[in-house]
């Protein structure tokens, strides 16, 4: 067994959708890492299910752009992942940026999003809590997709999911409305949030109070959907009807830092009928991208 000498982080990272995250080094390597500590009640049967489900698929998604498990050790009374160790998540990059970020990181950092969930989802695995203290950033720059905790595989038939997934501000239309049938789009909304987000230096999108509140300002900025622009979405199981909103705001004046390419990326991610989303493949072909530096693709992408 690997030795770990585990103390707190300085700065927590983010609230993991289960356990505490440490700071630790590997005594062999000296390696710096990450341990993820799930404590084992014994009024609890076994391991939780989202530490299952982040050890099961983690240990199949081995990608640059996915943070790596590289190990997990169990006792009697604690369970604990051991994943690489990256400096900081990207809401405390937003924190460390003063309102200002440069545009040609938020051009990497989201190149490297969907990078990531492109690879997930061609491994059909839903992350489907993406938000910014879910993404890491190491000091290379490099982000990386983690806790995935929530996350499913998904495949042919389509299954029913929890409509109970996705933070708030982050979550699509459709499951605000109840959806249990979703694929890939469900992180697809959430990406072009996050991008929103990042082009803002960190100002929210849709920063909601409940879910009503939530769908209010997404039709206030998109246009409240109808039948002709959303067949069926007045059959999904928690559809009320809304003012009919339209749209005054121009995306311009949404993300004034974008440039003309990087808007009309985002207003592909941002569609509220879930079949009109791009997906991360086809994100990653956007024009918004040709002046990418050479430095952050990889020989897999596909060009």
């Amino acid at each position: 067994m690997k030795m770990y000498l585990g103390n707190y982080l300085p700065n927590k990272r983010h609230t993991s959708t289960y356990g505490t995250v440490f700071k630790a080094k590997n005594r062999e390597t000296q390696e710096i890492v990450a341990l993820k500590r799930v404590r084992l009640d014994d009024d609890d049967e076994g391991v939780p299910s989202s530490a299952l489900r982040e050890i099961c698929l983690l240990k199949e998604l081995k990608h640059r752009n996915i943070v790596r498990l590289h190990d997990v050790l169990h006792s009697d009374k604690k369970l604990t992942l051991v994943f690489e160790y990256c400096d900081q998540d990207l809401k405390k990059y937003f924190d460390s940026c003063n309102g200002e970020i440069d545009q040609d990181t938020v051009k990497s950092f989201m190149y490297q999003l969907l990078r990531g969930l492109a690879f997930c989802h061609s491994n059909n695995v839903l992350h489907r809590d993406l938000k910014p203290q879910n993404l890491l950033i190491n000091k290379n720059g490099e982000l990386k997709l983690a806790d995935f905790g929530l996350a499913r595989a998904f495949g042919i038939p389509v299954r029913f999911y929890s409509a109970e997934v996705v933070t708030l501000w982050y979550r699509p239309p459709d499951v605000l409305f109840g959806a249990k049938m979703y694929s890939t789009s469900i992180d697809m909304w959430s990406a072009g949030c996050i991008f929103a987000e990042m082009a803002n230096a960190g100002r929210p999108l849709f920063p909601g109070n409940d879910v009503e509140d939530q769908l209010k300002r997404i039709f206030k900025l998109l246009g409240t959907p109808t039948e002709e622009t959303w067949p069926n979405i007045t059959h999904l199981p928690d559809y009320k009807q809304y003012p009919m909103y339209h749209v005054s705001t121009t995306w311009q004046q949404v993300v004034p830092r974008l440039n003309v390419k990087g808007r009309d990326l985002l207003q592909r991610l941002l569609v509220c009928n879930p079949s009109g989303r791009l997906s991360a493949e086809e994100g990653l072909q956007h024009g918004y991208f040709n002046d990418l530096s050479p430095s952050i693709r990889l020989p897999s992408d596909p060009f």
